[in-house]
């Protein structure tokens, strides 16, 4: 199952990939993360890649593009993955279609978020993460079991992120519906695209998707 989601910020993308990482024991693969394990590995696209960073640049599409056909290439990744945070342009989808026709292989589905512009100032300003292992909380809407206590690991830390309030909110839509919303009518073109309300319950949001995927 190779699949991607999309939704502007606060869609509930991480929440929704971490249960089907957990259902269907595939990975989820963030970009952020893949670079910066390529970097530590000191692969040869890793060596590039700290390079550019090191100059103070952003790094390529096409050093980017390298990393996840490396990525993907992994054990871990044999049965599917998500693709996380890429692609975000037209450019990169292009990329990433191309890198796995050489590879025989192709993405399942694409599923999209749907949700309520208004909604996302406060799932954004109100979500934190367990700092040990990652999991999603949010102040109003999911909080641990215990208080204080991660669920998953039962680590007392947690953090948030420093542009995770309304003043940046505005900014980060902007920039979505400029160079990543156009990805949806790229993958409707290609029959691909699959649309969630992302505005129901999260357990009613995961139930929708893995209909999708049970068809995918």
């Amino acid at each position: 199952m190779r699949l991607i989601l999309l939704g502007p910020p606060g869609a509930g993308k991480g929440t929704q990939a971490q249960r089907i990482v957990e259902a269907h024991g595939i990975p989820q693969l963030s970009t952020g993360d893949m670079l910066r394990a390529a970097v530590t590995a000191g692969t040869e696209v890793g060596k590039r890649a700290k390079a550019v960073m090191d100059a103070g640049n952003l790094v390529s599409d096409e050093i980017v593009n390298a990393i996840v056909s490396e990525r993907i290439d992994a054990a871990d990744c044999a049965n599917g993955f998500i693709l996380d945070g890429y692609p975000r342009t037209l450019v990169q989808a292009d990329a990433v279609e191309a890198m796995l026709s050489a590879k025989g292989t192709k993405l399942d589905v694409v599923i999209e978020l749907q949700v309520d512009d208004g909604i996302l100032v406060d799932r954004i300003s109100g979500r934190y993460t367990c700092a040990k292992c990652g999991t999603g909380y949010h102040d109003r809407t999911h909080k641990p079991k215990v208080d204080g206590i991660c669920d998953k690991c039962s680590s007392t830390e947690f953090k948030r992120r420093a542009d995770d309030n309304a003043e940046t909110v505005a900014t980060r839509l902007q920039d979505y519906y400029k160079k990543t919303s156009p990805l949806i009518g790229y993958y409707h073109a290609k029959g691909m695209l699959k649309s969630v309300d992302g505005m129901a319950d999260i357990d009613e949001v995961t139930n929708a998707i893995e209909a999708i995927l049970a068809k995918a």
